[in-house]
């Protein structure tokens, strides 16, 4: 088969906010895939705030992106050629696809875009770019893992209504803990608590962080997950409790930075409170994600959990989809529709 295969390749380092000229949108074809290797049709892609600091160069977690190469990004896909045994055509799959309509990829390769199939049954291709993917993942692993609630507990988190922040605030509450989101704006204050079941939600944009944590953690905070950084972490670590649990999943506030990144001018109160910050990235669980798969599918299945998507069709839209992440556009999951299927 010959399809015609439109990829977006990184052209240049971002210097702030990403820009149109910072990307460089090529058509190739699709090639055939040969003894071993498999076609997959790329469905939709996940688009998340880590993708930026993807694009930077120097030492991290993970390589960056090179300069030419197909912009690194989480996607479900369904295979539509293969002379792989272990895949078969018609196969549903997820993996780091990047951001194109087709990927070829070698059965050497199948570990490290995490090649796996994916059931329908447990959920549609956007919730398993969601809840049942990356950002539910780390909300899962990272609060159960790295924060560690106890039933009573308060945890508070950011960027509430997003994907990561959606997952950590319901799995709280099904864990017996008072759950207090952060959020902006009205709307999304509202579905947070109307709709995901939190006990209250801090709209940072509309009212002052450090009155609403006094107003709704009357007991302090024992657990802060934290998407974004600066002045709300900050403000939170004020507020936090004896042994509180600090994790350090992103820091959206300060991606696009110019200048230095801002650290919390509060840190102190770690000291005085005994308290521990940790930082934690998802790769590190990926040997569990089937666990997490398990239960946050079977909550869904009980009414007990809200997968939220924010589904915006066309991979000619990249750019300025990307983006919406950073001026806080987008309601929920953000996810790049490619095709249907």
């Amino acid at each position: 088969m010959t399809q015609s295969n439109r990829q977006y390749r990184l052209a240049a380092r971002p210097v702030g906010l990403p820009k149109h000229s910072d990307w460089k949108l090529i058509t190739e074809p699709a090639a055939d895939p040969a003894d071993g290797q498999l076609l997959v049709k790329v469905l939709q892609l996940s688009l998340d705030p880590a993708m930026r600091g993807w694009m930077n160069e120097g030492k991290s977690y993970i390589p960056p992106v090179g300069i030419g190469e197909v912009m690194r990004a989480g996607g479900v896909g369904m295979v539509v050629a293969s002379k792989n045994p272990k895949f078969a055509v018609g196969d549903h799959v997820s993996g780091g696809f990047g951001i194109q309509e087709y990927c070829l990829i070698d059965g050497k390769e199948l570990s490290r875009i995490g090649l796996v199939k994916i059931d329908l049954r447990l959920g549609t291709l956007s919730q398993w770019l969601n809840s049942l993917g990356m950002p539910g993942m780390t909300g899962y692993f990272g609060l159960l893992e790295v924060g560690k609630p106890k039933a009573g507990e308060t945890v508070v988190v950011s960027g509430a209504a997003g994907a990561v922040g959606q997952t950590v605030g319901q799995v709280a509450k099904i864990k017996g803990c008072r759950a207090v989101g952060i959020a902006g704006g009205k709307t999304k204050c509202d579905f947070v608590v109307r709709e995901l079941h939190f006990d209250a939600c801090i709209d940072y944009k509309g009212g002052n962080v450090r009155d609403g944590l006094k107003e709704h953690c009357p007991k302090g905070v024992d657990v802060y997950f934290d998407n974004v950084g600066g002045e709300i972490l900050d403000t939170v670590l004020t507020r936090i409790n004896r042994s509180a649990r600090i994790v350090i999943c992103g820091a959206i506030s300060q991606y696009n930075n110019t200048t230095p990144v801002k650290g919390p001018g509060n840190y102190l109160s770690l000291l005085v409170n005994r308290a521990r910050m940790e930082g934690m990235v998802v790769f590190d669980y990926a040997d569990r994600y089937a666990l997490a798969v398990k239960d946050i599918a079977q909550w869904m299945k009980e009414g007990k959990f809200v997968s939220k998507e924010d589904v915006v069709a066309g991979i000619e839209n990249f750019p300025d989809t990307l983006n919406k992440l950073f001026s806080g556009e987008n309601f929920g999951k953000l996810v790049l529709k490619v095709a249907e299927g």
